[in-house]
């Protein structure tokens, strides 16, 4: 066969087609198209196939990036999908909402060179949808059912997957969660431009077609006791994600319209999956998100798509130190949203009440700080007033206290579950935590491999389990 590889020397980089942003600011779809068969080979084709696949190793889930690039490229999308599927449980999910720019794309090879980083992340949606779309993604058949049950508190990304692995495995799977759909923050956090829900939804409907039980508004500890799930189940994952949202302290923010981003994002998500939710959206606003992270960026674009009369963003550092994804930065300015670097906030002023501005004061950056960033610093007597009636706060997650699902797990001195690094054990024997409530807020794909890692440890304790019951029945 034709060498059909390497091909970045004479093939441009070329993204799906990406909607025009005056016409996107008026809608939740997804603002990227879709690859056609021969263009996703076109760009599969441009991978180097290199020795060392920094790619690879700069994925949390170690995807065989090369390997199914190849065959993209070769026209076996069936293969190519399936080498995609054996190291990610939601390959078409990572593929829109990864931080590629971070992670693979921005660790290839001819991207250092000079050529333009594979579009790895629009191949690897392209191959999961073609498998959705053709009939490929079947229930799971479990070879062999086993008796011991598990319990999964949590049904965000980490619980998924391991409820998948778990359940791939024979065991019998139950996942509870507070909220009324499966999916965290997948359903709830993420805007539709991001990521559209019927995407999410298929995931968790092959789920319950392979026999994986969902308990959805059920907050355990209030609904029903952790020590009850201990008894029910022979394993329990706590998955649960971190939900508290970091405070902004400054004076006035107890002001009406000032809003934690979360609840932002969720009321949201729940008006476009068709519920009646009371209260204001950005229409007609002048809005300020405080943040410059991901979830900052979900902030300020779900603003634009609400109709805010104005929308911006304050982050204290410079655009070189921001923590969000680069693209989803790009996307938000050709939106229209206006950012103000070097701005941190120092009251939101109000009006009888209501938040009529934020005053903000001018920041520089000195020495380095832990994080080996440079520490922001005022700038003395440079204060400015940003108007805003909708401030929205952008700051990051915390753990949710573990004394209200359990007084027994013992914690870090972060709030984050205190679990075995390589078995994700927790102290209490047959209990593990993976995702974000024992890394601390992080990625979807981090929260995914976690999950695989634990499911692994948490079949081979029940493994145990079951040999010695099989040697107690045969004595």
């Amino acid at each position: 066969m034709t060498e059909r590889m390497l091909q970045f020397v004479s093939v441009e980089r070329d993204m799906p087609e990406k909607r025009d942003a005056q016409e996107r600011r008026d809608d939740f779809l997804e603002i990227y198209g879709d690859y056609i068969d021969a263009k996703a080979a076109e760009q599969a084709a441009r991978c180097s196939q290199c020795g060392v696949p920094f790619c690879q190793n700069h994925c949390p889930l170690e995807n065989n990036i090369p390997d199914w690039l190849r065959l993209t490229a070769e026209g076996r999308v069936r293969e190519a999908w399936e080498v995609s599927d054996a190291t990610n449980n939601m390959p078409e999910i990572c593929g829109r909402i990864c931080p590629q720019d971070r992670l693979c794309e921005g660790s290839c090879v001819i991207e250092q060179s000079g050529h333009g980083t594979v579009t790895i992340g629009a191949v690897e949606r392209f191959l999961t949808d073609t498998a959705w779309d053709k009939g490929w993604i079947e229930p799971i058949k479990v070879r062999r059912e086993r008796g011991a049950s598990v319990g999964i508190i949590g049904a965000g990304p980490a619980g998924l997957a391991a409820a998948e692995q778990l359940r791939i495995e024979g065991w019998q799977v139950t996942v509870y969660d507070r909220h009324d759909r499966a999916g965290g923050l997948l359903i709830y956090g993420i805007p539709n431009f991001k990521l559209e829900k019927e995407i999410v939804q298929r995931r968790t409907k092959r789920l319950e077609d392979s026999g994986i039980t969902f308990v959805l508004n059920c907050n355990v500890g209030t609904d029903v006791s952790f020590d009850k799930l201990r008894e029910r189940h022979q394993a329990i994952l706590i998955a649960t994600g971190v939900y508290a949202a970091r405070d902004l302290a400054v004076p006035g923010v107890g002001a009406d319209g000032v809003r934690p981003a979360l609840d932002f994002l969720i009321d949201s998500n729940r008006r476009g999956l068709g519920d009646t939710v009371e209260g204001e959206t950005a229409e007609g606003r002048d809005v300020v998100v405080i943040g410059g992270g991901d979830t900052a960026m979900d902030c300020v674009r779900t603003a634009v798509r609400q109709g805010a009369n104005s929308v911006t963003c304050l982050y204290r550092r410079d655009h070189a130190n921001m923590p969000g994804s680069r693209r989803e930065t790009a996307n938000a300015q050709e939106e229209g949203v206006r950012f103000e670097w070097l701005a941190a906030p120092k009251a939101v002023l109000d009006d009888g009440g209501r938040a009529a501005a934020v005053r903000a004061e001018r920041m520089r950056l000195g020495p380095m700080d832990a994080s080996g960033r440079q520490r922001p610093e005022a700038v003395p007597g440079a204060d400015f007033d940003v108007p805003a009636d909708l401030v929205i706060a952008a700051l990051g997650f915390t753990p949710e206290p573990m004394a209200d699902l359990s007084k027994d797990v013992q914690t870090t001195r972060w709030g984050t579950v205190r679990a075995n690094p390589l078995t994700y054990e927790t102290n209490l024997p047959g209990v593990y935590a993976a995702g974000d409530i024992v890394r601390g807020a992080s990625l979807v794909v981090w929260a995914i491999r976690e999950g695989r890692d634990a499911a692994a440890a948490m079949h081979q304790y029940l493994r145990a389990l079951e040999r010695a019951e099989m040697k107690e029945a045969a004595e």
